[in-house]
């Protein structure tokens, strides 16, 4: 392919670079004499043809993107055209090497020089963040050196235009997985802050000579990226707090992009920068009476302190352990009835010292929004060093008043659909909604509304039959199916746990999804143990709620409880409706 001409006056010289995308040739532009770069996406050549067309949008959509942004860190995009039925980029031509070719043939990159490339990656992003453009795959390879000492930020081929959605199906996860944000693994849409992330990995990399989360194969790399935090950098030197900054793992806690900008900027200039030390996350320690335990031993990027208090809700111990992939909503392995939140002091971590032997630091808060189902969860929340929560069974929350603040009861009425004449009823509950149940159900609130979620509980018999409604105003997943598959990775725990089915479906005329399931409830876990069988409808509204409609109950009483919950769905109405 050498010596090709394209569009009459682009001759190919030799390639210079290679991915599993595409190809990039050294060219010479024959109308106005310059030494060009033009990236040949090869992959089109070798899918099917629904494939292909999604390449080639994502050809399309990376000119458009870095043709939207200008910046002198931004690679320039001369050209688009077409050739062989494929799209080519004609862009600048940078000499020099990659970030990722620097780190492989020198070992690291000395911390100083590392924050002054990642100063010129931020401004480079700064600019495209503010033409609404995300790149959504920095890493090394995309960080260009160029021999005059100028750093570029190259290959927008997966970056998502603000409003343009055309070119990434729903589900699909894009980018080098290690470089991915944990909202990104997760399933949520990616905002500036997840390049931001992405930036702090890259600079990991680039002091410390290897990824902070690559393991040995993508599963893994995205359940460490999840749940762990990197080993501390050796090398990082004053660049050490701002790398901890970017890579916090909840994006509402990490610095914005012109904060970060001037960490970076003191970073270069070899000072300490004292405003990136307040997101250096409080390591836990785990104690000698936990799992795994090691004295004095502790990992990540923070300093262990001792007995830092932290905002969040504590839990009685109570039947083991709990898990949570950070969807928003936990789950507790076996349990079988509902948890409400207890009451009392508001930390996570180990019970208050007492003066006796030593303290153990708290975990660094996390900010949680939980979506319980009962007869399935438990609340729980991870800390960084992987210790859970205990719980307080239901029960024990009732008689302790963990629903005793309860908005005042429904008010039943013989509205259409719920006639007292055949045993049914009409309940106009306080949140807003109404929908039918049996006479003699009775309210309850599941834990405490948090964060714009709130769930409330029907049920004839404390919990062996029940119906959960919960309202989240400002929901992790615009897609009820990849929510409802997001929450079936955290229930593998659950005796015998068998999925009926989980279809993508309409209802009310909304994108909404229908999940049914079966388990074994375990006797050391609750008061009603044996086979049972949930169903979960949820669906999103007009105005961007995501209502989850879920009823369960024994095996035995299924018959009689699916009528039920098709009844419970017709007579469903959403809050001013």
């Amino acid at each position: 392919m050498q010596g090709l001409l394209l569009a009459g006056r682009y001759r190919l010289a030799d390639p210079i670079g290679k991915g599993g995308m595409g190809r990039v040739w050294r060219a010479h532009d024959e109308v106005l004499h310059r030494a060009v770069a033009i990236k040949e996406l090869t992959a089109a050549l070798y899918v099917s043809e629904s494939d292909q067309a999604v390449l080639l949008a994502r050809t399309r959509a990376e000119a458009r993107a870095a043709a939207r942004i200008n910046h002198s860190a931004v690679v320039t995009v001369h050209d688009v055209l077409d050739h062989d039925g494929r799209p080519w980029i004609v862009m600048e031509l940078v000499e020099g090497r990659s970030l990722a070719d620097a780190v492989k043939e020198d070992g690291r990159i000395e911390a100083r020089e590392a924050a002054r490339i990642g100063l010129w990656v931020l401004r480079a992003l700064r600019a495209a963040h503010s033409a609404g453009v995300l790149h959504r795959d920095i890493k090394p390879g995309n960080v260009l050196l160029a021999q005059d000492g100028r750093v570029l930020l190259t290959d927008f081929g997966i970056a998502q235009i603000e409003g343009d959605t055309t070119i990434t199906r729903t589900g699909e996860v894009v980018g080098s997985v290690d470089y991915l944000a944990p909202e990104r693994v997760r399933g949520a849409d990616p905002g500036p802050s997840a390049d931001l992330w992405a930036l702090g990995a890259t600079l990991y990399t680039a002091v410390e000579g290897r990824s902070p989360f690559r393991r040995t194969t993508p599963l893994t790399t995205m359940q460490a990226v999840v749940d762990e935090e990197p080993a501390e950098p050796r090398h990082a030197g004053p660049l050490g707090p701002v790398i901890a900054a970017l890579l916090h793992k909840d994006p509402a806690v990490r610095p914005e992009a012109a904060e970060a900008e001037q960490m970076l900027a003191e970073a270069a200039e070899g000072r300490r920068p004292s405003a990136a030390q307040a997101y250096v996350p409080t390591q836990h320690v785990r104690s000698s009476h936990e799992p795994g335990a090691r004295s004095g031993s502790h990992g990540g990027l923070g300093t262990p302190t001792t007995g830092t208090p932290v905002s969040g809700t504590s839990y009685a111990s109570a039947t083991g352990p709990s898990y949570s992939s950070g969807s928003g909503r936990s789950y507790h392995a076996g349990t079988g009835a509902p948890y409400p939140q207890a009451t009392g002091p508001t930390t996570i971590g180990p019970p208050p010292h007492t003066g006796t032997g030593p303290m153990t630091p708290a975990a660094p808060p996390r900010r949680r929004r939980l979506r319980n189902f009962v007869l399935v969860v438990a609340l729980a929340a991870i800390v960084s060093a992987g210790t859970a929560i205990g719980l307080q069974k239901w029960d024990e929350g009732r008689k302790s008043g963990g629903t005793s603040s309860a908005p005042p009861s429904p008010t039943p009425s013989s509205q259409t659909g719920g006639g007292a004449t055949d045993g049914w009823e009409r309940h106009d509950d306080p949140v807003g909604f109404s929908v039918s149940l049996p006479r003699g159900w009775e309210r309850s609130v599941f834990g405490t509304p948090a964060d714009g979620l709130t769930q409330i509980d029907y049920s004839p018999d404390e919990g062996k039959h029940f119906i959960r409604i919960a309202v989240d105003t400002s929901p992790d997943f615009d897609d009820p199916l990849l929510h409802q598959r997001d929450l079936e990775k955290q229930i593998d725990g659950l005796k015998d746990y068998h999925r009926v089915g989980m279809v993508r479906n309409t209802y009310r005329d909304r994108p909404g999804a229908r999940w049914e399931y079966t388990w074994t409830a375990l006797p050391k876990d609750i008061a009603f143990p044996g086979p049972r069988r949930a169903v979960e409808e949820t669906y999103m509204s007009r105005d961007g709620v995501e209502y989850a409609i879920y009823m369960s109950s024994p095996a035995k009483s299924w018959p009689t409880t699916s009528k039920q919950f098709t009844r419970v769905l017709q007579s469903w109405n959403e809050p001013n409706s």
